[in-house]
């Protein structure tokens, strides 16, 4: 007797967790070279489906998944999200990264780069800690103090971590344009501009695989 494969498919980010979109990407990076094997990744990981199984599924289920991913928010458009809660406890985005602790701003540079990988729960552990006071639009959150539990980022939802690295990502972008727009050619010194330039493609470069997958399966 031929089993029914019932299958659950996520329609937005919401429906992921960080812990469930670093296992697609470990394994999209084994298989970077094969096109054809994203759509199929992405359904084992997503959907929750055995790879084995996945060629069972019929070409109109198959096709079905494709379009229910497609149609997945972009996620530079996700906005950033101050409050989170988490077991009961309300999170807060840090209020003032210019008066960010100087033990935060040091543990957040050690990574190389501001992307969605392994080291990201621990970015998003520094910068959300537990409100302590809110008054209108304003409130506070506990100080920091290095606390290693990051574990717990690792349940929370993929528009929660899309928004905050896009926040990140588009402060950088108009940061560099209006530094770059502010100084005269004359102005800057030796190489400047050219350091600048490359190092707004380098975080250009660590966005999420998302848009480039997006790519490849839509051909």
């Amino acid at each position: 007797m031929k089993q029914e494969l019932t299958i659950s498919v996520p329609t937005q980010w919401k429906d992921l967790t960080l812990q469930t979109y670093l296992k697609f990407q470990k394994d999209l990076d084994l298989h970077k070279d094969n096109e054809d094997a994203i759509l199929d990744l992405m359904i084992h990981h997503f959907c929750g489906i055995n790879l084995d199984n996945i060629k069972g599924i019929s070409i109109n289920s198959y096709n079905d998944i494709r379009e229910k991913f497609n149609k997945f928010e972009k996620p530079e458009s996700l906005p950033l999200q101050k409050f989170i809660n988490i077991g009961g406890t309300e999170y807060g985005f840090e209020p003032n990264l210019s008066k960010m602790a100087y033990g935060a701003y040091v543990d957040i540079s050690q990574y190389e780069q501001l992307t969605i990988d392994k080291n990201w729960p621990k970015i998003m552990n520094i910068l959300y800690r537990p409100v302590t006071k809110k008054t209108g639009e304003l409130y506070q959150i506990e100080p920091y103090t290095g606390k290693d539990d990051w574990i717990k980022w690792l349940d929370v939802d993929m528009s929660v971590h899309f928004g905050s690295l896009f926040f990140f990502i588009n402060l950088w972008k108009d940061l560099l344009h209006a530094i770059l727009n502010s100084l005269k050619e004359t102005d800057l010194p030796p190489n400047i501009k050219s350091i600048l330039v490359k190092n707004g493609k380098g975080i250009a470069q660590s966005l999420s695989l998302q848009e480039e997958i997006y790519k490849k399966w839509k051909k």
